[in-house]
């Protein structure tokens, strides 16, 4: 197999067509095509479907593109190693979803970092961006979070993608609010009792491939008339803290994060939908001691809070 061609199928499947690519490698298209037919060839794969619309990465080539990415990245490390003398970095990287357990187990984790050159990237965001960072920016692993009834879907989708996934934890959402919220005081709470109150949203809740407009519908009560969507976690404690009127739906919490906040944590009785946690990486991918160490403070930080 030519490292060469290698280069040239990854900057065709960043650019999307071979035009594109051609510019940014000042090689001319018909020699960039030529490297690639000559690749799957070689691989016996089809990595690109041909369209009118430019070339789009077939199932297998995804896979491809994703092992390519890892094994020029090892080459660039050796080359600097023995070229610089610097030594390797150590490296992590992670996309999840905004959830107090997954954030404590990461800053567990961090306390496990020793002097060695390190490099940590921690991305909170809904499910197609983490899959989208894993598939084009470099992310190792991933936490994508589903409700139940998308489990087939979300299975699928995986496995068509080259993804490997290990189940995390399943668990209902809780409400929390501020302890002055009169709904703080109730024995137990309902949709409708939630009406006049302010929703504290995330504003990306939606599924890869599907209409938006469906999921919202879907993860939302319909009967909430004022929602303030907030893109990170910071401000939603601010606002839980500082407007009485508000609250929101999270996966469990730690008590020492609602004491900090004044806040309280609460069950819906009309809320039975379940929902899934679910760690991802790429087929092939073997964990490093970083991942491996994140993994067991994620293992604890679940056991202790879900």
């Amino acid at each position: 197999m030519n490292l060469l061609h290698m280069k040239h199928a990854i900057e065709v499947a960043k650019s999307g067509s071979l035009s594109k690519a051609s510019e940014v490698l000042l090689i001319a298209a018909p020699n960039i095509s030529r490297s690639i037919k000559e690749l799957e060839t070689d691989l016996g794969i089809t990595i690109f479907d041909r369209t009118q619309n430019g070339m789009k990465l077939t199932p297998e080539g995804e896979e491809f593109i994703n092992i390519a990415r890892g094994i020029l990245g090892q080459i660039e490390e050796v080359e600097k190693f023995y070229k610089t003398g610097e030594p390797q970095k150590q490296k992590f990287s992670i996309s999840v979803p905004r959830a107090c357990y997954i954030s404590e187990a990461f800053a567990n984790f961090s306390k496990s970092l020793t002097n060695d050159a390190a490099e940590v990237f921690y991305k909170e965001t809904n499910s197609q961006r983490t899959i989208h960072n894993m598939l084009n920016h470099d992310y190792n692993l991933g936490i994508i979070r589903y409700a139940e009834n998308y489990d087939v879907y979300f299975k699928s989708m995986l496995e068509e993608k080259g993804f490997q996934y290990e189940m995390v934890t399943e668990f209902t959402y809780s409400l929390i609010m501020n302890e002055d919220n009169p709904l703080a005081k109730k024995d137990e709470i309902t949709f409708d009792d939630l009406t006049d109150y302010i929703e504290i949203a995330h504003a990306d809740p939606y599924v890869p491939s599907m209409p938006l407009s469906r999921v919202v519908k879907e993860e939302l009560p319909d009967n909430i008339n004022r929602r303030i969507f907030i893109f990170e976690r910071a401000s939603q404690f601010d606002l839980l803290s500082h407007n009485a009127e508000t609250f929101m739906w999270v996966s469990p919490v730690p008590e020492k994060l609602l004491d900090r906040y004044n806040l309280v944590q609460r069950k819906c009785s009309d809320n039975k939908k379940i929902y899934k946690d679910v760690l991802i990486y790429k087929k092939g991918y073997k964990l490093s001691k970083l991942d491996r160490q994140f993994i067991t403070e994620l293992s604890e930080a679940k056991r202790k809070y879900l």
